[in-house]
């Protein structure tokens, strides 16, 4: 029995459904092994339970090399600076936020240790956790011109949504 599975079998029976769309969204999908992982390391980070990060990583690491699982980290904790600036910029709608500089350092987006588009992907899957409409968009026109698919856009994002929903499941009592 896989980490993730261990751990969706102590999803809450109310959250049932929670428990069985983690284990399709991972099993099938237009996305790479690479980016299907990514995308599932990515997420469980942005959604901030300990123990789904674990058991996502640790099955990922049977999956994908160390530069995936590197790269999803890195993709989720620049994500989680940047959709709070940048929802910021957005929400608050004055012009004058447009000057200012972000002066945030993002070298590992730029220079990422495996794919370029698949840290995009990754990016935007833990920005779609963030809801953070301007980073979603930017990295999504990225992707679809790096040759993803509007299909594998909407995989990763599924992804996104259901490792979230599990991390909420797994705090019920």
């Amino acid at each position: 029995m896989s980490a993730i599975e261990t751990l969706a079998a102590e999803i809450v029976e109310p959250a049932r459904d929670l428990r069985l769309n983690l284990q399709s969204v991972l099993a099938t999908s237009s996305l790479t092994v690479e980016q299907r992982w990514g995308v599932a390391v990515a997420c469980a980070v942005a959604s901030r339970n300990i123990r789904l990060q674990k058991a996502v990583i640790e099955d990922a690491r049977a999956q994908v090399g160390a530069a995936v699982i590197d790269d999803a980290i890195a993709a989720a904790a620049i994500m989680g600076m940047n959709n709070v600036y940048y929802s910021f910029k957005h929400m608050i709608g004055k012009p004058s936020y447009g000057d200012h500089r972000a002066g945030l350092r993002m070298n590992r987006l730029a220079k990422p240790a495996g794919s370029k588009v698949d840290f995009e992907l990754f990016a935007m899957a833990a920005s779609a956790i963030g809801h953070c409409e301007w980073c979603i968009r930017a990295h999504e026109k990225v992707v679809v011109e790096g040759g993803v698919t509007e299909e594998q856009v909407h995989d990763a994002v599924r992804i996104a949504s259901v490792i979230h929903g599990a991390a909420i499941a797994l705090e019920v009592a």
